[in-house]
């Protein structure tokens, strides 16, 4: 049952005794969903099927070590779940794929790597497998050079898949990234030791093969943000270039950061998070989050981080969603690390043209730790998951319905389903004369509030009748890299249609 929040044109909220105004949000809603989900969802991901995985492994519950949880198909559709048994290894025992990472490959599966080999303290495996959404299963693929836990997967231009971080199968950090290929004769080739880069590190590819560490990660490790230039061969050392100017440096903890709408602009926001030892900001409460706003401008000559509207609402544990018309959507999150009572905050939406935040519906459901949001195809945003302490489960689901939804929308007629870099095509639509953006939007696969997957690619317009654009494809495989994407057209509102799906090849 719809559950609306019964705001009006201003909505009274206790921020330095000011209104937040409201105009332009009349008509987004949350909705708690009749049914639960049958896991936790630790990890999930969208998938060109239109189906989101979610998985958990021993979800955070010692006990499940060696009988971890089923992982389950979500079509959200339907409303239903197909379960799929905990993938094995070689000695037909079960993989623990709690706190793995993930991205997904050119095809459309889903990398996964990594994962919990034992508890207090916790060790890392070096187990990888690829989730098949067509044939609906999982698929052993030849191990890591070591154990992650916690670690960071990131998919490159090229197609092939980057590690770094997490602890190795002894506990101690894995300070030695490495690239997955399948011309790789043993699928993964190892660089010499980096820097101690964190756990679940928030990477970013940039327009020119290089990546960007933003600063947000897991726990309370302090690593300035910067950029990873990547070598030629393995022999050869990963080169680092710090970028200053980050506000509040150590309190990456349980922040997010997002590659800002469109992936042209090279622009990287990090958002909220927290110190797991100290206040901050004038909150002396241990664990207390923080309302930080930084962009990094990253096409420029020296990158530097400088400071941007802060939140209304202190968060960590948070999530961040690009929606199709182009602005960033956060929700989740508490504001004192993983307490519920402190959780149950308005979601906000900053606008990169108005560089504003503009306070939208509260959610019904607190979630902080292990929680996530994903985009769905018709522009709506799923939020589930949600852990304060072990075996303490958030099961029910939730979905926001940003205040486009409401209005009419431009219909996407025929699209290629196929496009290829450079490309120029068109794409059917009666609303030809109001479209002001093309875009592509990859499908999220989120955990521990990170997402290396998503971004706003835009597909500009070279001329248009009344039924039909002409657009073209970038050809730059950085901007885009190879995969499934959804394709929006948004109007002279910024309302955005219903996606199709496309591969980029």
């Amino acid at each position: 049952m719809t559950q609306p929040n019964n705001q009006t044109t201003l909505l009274e909220e206790t921020d330095s005794g000011t209104l937040i105004a409201q105009a332009g949000t009349a008509g987004n809603t949350w909705q708690v969903l009749s049914y639960e989900a049958p896991i936790l969802p630790i990890h999930a991901a969208l998938f060109h099927t239109g189906k989101i995985l979610f998985f958990c492994g021993s979800g955070n519950d010692p006990s499940h070590l060696n009988t971890p949880y089923n992982s389950v198909l979500w079509d959200v559709n339907a409303g239903t779940f197909i379960s799929q048994g905990p993938p094995l290894n070689s000695n037909n025992q079960p993989i623990d794929l709690f706190c793995a990472g993930h991205s997904f490959t050119p095809n459309g599966m889903l990398m996964v790597a990594g994962g919990t080999l034992q508890y207090d303290p916790f060790y890392g495996l070096p187990n990888a497998l690829m989730f098949d959404p067509i044939a609906e299963k999982w698929i052993n693929m030849p191990s890591m050079n070591n154990g992650r836990w916690y670690p960071t997967l990131l998919t490159l231009g090229s197609g092939r898949i980057l590690a770094v971080s997490g602890l190795g199968i002894d506990g101690n950090l894995n300070q030695q990234p490495e690239i997955y290929s399948p011309t790789f004769a043993n699928g993964w080739n190892a660089f010499p030791r980096t820097s101690a880069l964190p756990q679940y590190a928030q990477l970013f590819l940039l327009s020119n093969g290089n990546v960007f560490y933003s600063g947000a990660q897991m726990n309370a490790t302090t690593v300035a943000p910067r950029i990873l230039t990547l070598p030629g061969t393995f022999t050869q050392s990963i080169t680092e270039q710090v970028v200053p100017g980050l506000q509040f440096p150590d309190c990456g903890n349980q922040a997010t950061s997002v590659l800002l709408p469109p992936a042209q602009d090279q622009a990287v926001m990090i958002i909220g998070g927290g110190n797991t030892t100290s206040g901050v900001e004038g909150n002396t409460s241990p664990n207390a989050a923080i309302n930080r706003v930084n962009i990094a401008l990253l096409n420029k000559p020296n990158p530097t981080y400088y400071p941007s509207r802060n939140l209304h609402y202190a968060r960590m544990h948070l999530s961040a969603v690009l929606l199709p018309d182009r602005t960033v959507f956060v929700c989740n999150g508490s504001q004192l690390n993983e307490d519920t009572t402190q959780s149950m905050l308005p979601a906000e939406i900053y606008s990169p043209v108005t560089n504003s935040w503009t306070v939208v519906a509260k959610q019904n459901v607190p979630r902080v730790y292990h929680s996530v949001a994903l985009l769905l195809p018709d522009g709506r945003v799923v939020t589930a998951g949600g852990n304060p302490e072990r075996t303490v489960d958030e099961l029910r689901l939730e979905i926001y319905s940003p205040a486009y939804m409401s209005r009419p929308r431009p219909v996407i007629q025929s699209a290629p389903q196929a496009l290829s870099y450079g490309q120029q095509f068109t794409i059917q639509t009666p609303q030809a004369a109001n479209i002001q953006w093309v875009s592509l939007i990859k499908p999220m696969a989120p955990t521990h509030s990170s997402d290396t997957e998503q971004r706003l690619v835009d597909v500009p317009i070279n001329f248009r009748n009344a039924t039909s654009l002409n657009v073209t494809l970038t050809n730059n495989q950085n901007i885009a890299p190879p995969g499934w994407y959804m394709l929006f057209i948004s109007d002279n509102n910024g309302t955005p249609s219903v996606a199709t799906w496309t591969q980029l090849s």
